[in-house]
């Protein structure tokens, strides 16, 4: 582990246990309970093969593998989106999204993911989380969208539908789809949300439908504890519900 980032990262961990912030992931008992320790096997941001959103340049990325029919990613879509609005627009903190379909309980998520990779195709990072945002507004989750839906979707955010459909058919990007499944379990996934905080090529697992309040006393004690230090303000008390919900898929 880079020793400038080591202080922090353990911070992060100890932190979040003593907190009482740290949730175990899923009602299934598949997932790995977050703040378990340093992730192995995780590839830092690629930006040949990734999505991101944020500044690239960012000290502190978060690394989700997310299943689009899960509905702890659901939720957790829109905990990454308030933690964007906060950090993002300070360019401390980027949201890296990688695809992990949980093919053997969500059956139509592998397709989900290659429309949302179809959508980056014509119009790039942006189109890929508009598109998967409005896959989240619209699914009931648990495999319940219709996969009629997703032409649709890619109209609703104004990309061209034909053009889409002929990448979707193509099975242009099944592969990449495949390999990022793969890529997961190889960094210890067990279940969606599966998240890493990463610092260079440091990172530590918040996996689980984390609330907004650990996300923002992980975030802070990170930047915190960078050389120089970050000037954030201290972790936001949040409502209820962000403090109930827990677990991942």
């Amino acid at each position: 582990m880079n020793r400038n980032y080591a202080l922090p990262i353990t911070i992060v961990v100890a932190g979040l246990i003593i907190a009482g912030a740290v949730f175990w992931a899923g009602k299934s008992g598949t997932a790995t309970p977050p703040g378990s320790g340093n992730a192995q096997n995780v590839r830092p941001y690629t930006p040949s093969v990734d999505h991101i959103l944020g500044n690239p340049e960012a000290p502190v990325k978060i690394v989700e593998y997310y299943d689009l029919e899960c509905p702890y990613c659901k939720t957790f879509n829109t905990t990454m989106h308030q933690i964007m609005d906060y950090y993002g627009a300070q360019g401390l903190v980027a949201w890296v999204a990688r695809p992990f379909p949980l093919a053997s309980i969500h059956s139509k998520s592998p397709k989900e993911a290659e429309a949302a990779e179809c959508a980056a195709d014509q119009g790039g990072d942006a189109a890929y989380f508009k598109y998967t945002d409005a896959v989240f507004e619209v699914t009931p989750s648990s495999n319940g969208l219709d996969l009629a839906q997703l032409p649709v979707i890619a109209g609703n955010i104004g990309l061209n539908v034909d053009t889409f459909n002929a990448c979707l058919n193509s099975g242009k990007f099944t592969k990449k789809i495949t390999e990022s499944y793969q890529e997961a379990i190889k960094a210890g996934a067990q279940g969606t949300p599966y998240t890493l905080l990463m610092v260079g090529e440091d990172s530590v697992v918040l996996s689980g439908s984390q609330p907004y309040s650990s996300m923002r006393a992980a975030i802070d004690a990170v930047l915190s504890g960078m050389p120089g230090g970050a000037d954030v303000t201290p972790a936001a008390t949040t409502t209820t519900e962000d403090l109930q919900q827990k677990g991942g898929e």
